[in-house]
C-alpha cells in the first residue's frame, strides 16, 4: 500500500534499501515548489512499476526565502536517506511571465538538485510538456488528468489519492521516467556539480 504523508517521513516499513531485489530500481520524483514541494516514489521491477510514496514538503509557515532553501535541502535529503533511490526525476521549471516566480522556482529546484548531487543520485529533468504528454498523451493535460491517468496505471483508490496535485505530479515526473528511461536521448540528467555546471552556464554564476 502506497504511504502518504506530509512533512514527515514515519513509515510503517523498513527503507526500500535493504535486500533490494537484483533488477529492482528505486525512482523518486520531485515536482519543485517554493510553498509546496511535491514528491512520490515509484519502484520498479522489470516493466512493472508501483507506487510507494506520495507527499509533498509543506513551506507555507516559513517566511524567509532562505529558510525555505535551507528546509527544502534537508526535506529532500531525508527522503533520500530513506527510500535510497537509484534516479531522480525532477520536472523542469516552467517558463511563465513573472520573472521573481520564475527565480524561486528555479532556485528551489536547483536546492533539490543540489541534495540528489550531494547523495550521488543521477539526475533526470523533464519538461511539465513532455510528463503530461507521457502520461495522457497530450502536452496540454490538466493536472486533474493526470492525476487520474496515474489512478488508473498504479491502481491506486480514491483514499490513496487525497493530495495535493504537487505530489501527483512529482509522482508522475517519476513515472515519465520510468516509461522513457529505454530512451535517454530525451532527457537532461547530470552526475556531478562539474556536469551541472557545464551543462547549466547560464544557470550558475562563477
Amino acid at each position: 500500500m502506497i504511504k502518504q504523508h506530509n512533512e514527515s517521513l514515519t513509515t510503517n516499513t523498513p527503507s526500500l534499501g535493504g535486500g533490494r531485489r537484483r533488477f529492482e530500481k528505486i525512482i523518486l520524483g520531485i515536482d519543485p515548489g517554493t510553498n509546496l514541494m511535491g514528491y512520490g516514489v515509484l519502484k520498479v521491477l522489470g516493466n512493472k512499476a508501483e507506487a510507494v510514496a506520495l507527499g509533498v514538503i509543506d513551506m507555507h509557515k516559513i517566511d524567509d526565502g532562505y529558510l525555505k532553501l535551507g528546509h527544502i535541502y534537508e526535506r529532500v535529503s531525508g527522503i533520500i536517506q530513506s527510500y535510497l533511490p537509484d534516479e531522480l526525476a525532477i520536472e523542469a521549471p516552467f517558463f511563465g511571465k513573472n520573472v521573481q516566480s520564475m527565480l524561486k522556482l528555479g532556485r528551489a529546484q536547483g536546492v533539490a538538485i543540489a541534495a540528489a548531487i550531494q547523495h550521488d543520485v543521477p539526475i533526470h529533468e523533464y519538461a511539465p510538456m513532455k510528463i503530461k504528454m507521457a502520461l495522457t498523451g497530450t502536452g496540454g493535460a490538466s493536472k486533474e488528468q493526470v492525476a487520474g491517468m496515474l489512478q488508473r496505471i498504479l491502481h491506486l483508490d480514491e483514499e490513496q489519492m487525497r493530495q495535493h496535485f504537487d505530489a501527483t505530479d512529482a509522482l508522475a515526473a517519476a513515472y515519465c521516467h520510468f516509461m522513457q528511461s529505454n530512451r535517454p536521448q530525451n532527457t537532461v540528467s547530470y552526475r556531478s556539480w562539474k556536469d551541472f555546471a557545464n551543462k547549466n552556464k547560464d544557470r550558475v554564476q562563477g
